[in-house]
């Protein structure tokens, strides 16, 4: 017979990444609680909520930038406390900011980021040309329009190894033909059984799309 210690343990495994009663508290006050998400791999989870509803701290918490007041997250059947370095590696976090030294290029923030990060073989060059930016590869950055920016910031998607991609607001600023091909990149990230969880205001149709809203607190729903 199977050990039943045996069975619970695969069954969160299989759950590749579990926020569990997670909370927030800020100035005494609770921004958000009790937060339950279960996601596996080929998930994506859009955050929904009203401006100050919580919506960037939940997604600063999942990339560890913030610490909740209490609950924890599990990575692949772990506590990230004690599978931080692991998490870490997997995880590839675009803040609503596009985060980019202003005084170097494009290229130059690419090269700067990939230091610090575990990254694919494609380089510098084709992630700038998928996102429209190879003719201005070379020009400091605060030279660049708002549009621009973003897709430099966002050129990360492309020479990133990580399997859990947190994305806050990236369609900020980019044109409809760039969207679509954003999300494009999102189904092929999941086809591939990688995890993305983001803010936007745009209806995306994605499959395996899942939903939570911060009003609500925990209210979460597969569609």
């Amino acid at each position: 017979m199977s050990d039943p210690e045996n069975i619970l343990n695969a069954a969160i495994s299989s759950k590749t990444l579990v926020l569990e009663g997670l909370s927030f508290q800020r100035n005494e006050d609770f921004l958000f609680s009790n937060i339950n998400i279960d996601l596996m791999s080929g998930d994506i989870l859009q955050v929904l909520g009203q401006n100050g509803s919580g919506k960037t701290t939940l997604l600063r918490l999942i990339s560890t930038a913030l610490n909740p007041y209490s609950g924890k997250i599990m990575w692949q059947g772990k506590n990230i406390d004690k599978n931080r370095e692991d998490y870490l590696e997997n995880i590839l976090y675009i803040g609503h900011q596009p985060s980019l030294k202003r005084l170097l290029s494009a290229k130059e923030n690419l090269t700067w980021w990939r230091r610090l990060n575990k990254t694919n073989s494609k380089d510098n060059s084709e992630a700038l040309r998928q996102v429209g930016l190879i003719k201005y590869a070379d020009e400091p950055c605060f030279l660049l329009s708002a549009g621009q920016l973003r897709r430099a910031a966002l050129a990360r998607l492309y020479i990133s190894n990580a399997k859990i991609w947190i994305l806050d607001e990236p369609f900020t600023s980019i044109d409809k033909d760039f969207s679509s091909k954003l999300i494009s990149l999102f189904t092929k990230h999941l086809e591939s059984k990688g995890i993305v969880i983001l803010t936007t205001h745009q209806d995306l149709k994605v499959k395996n799309m899942k939903f939570l809203s911060m009003s609500a607190r925990s209210k979460i729903n597969n569609e």
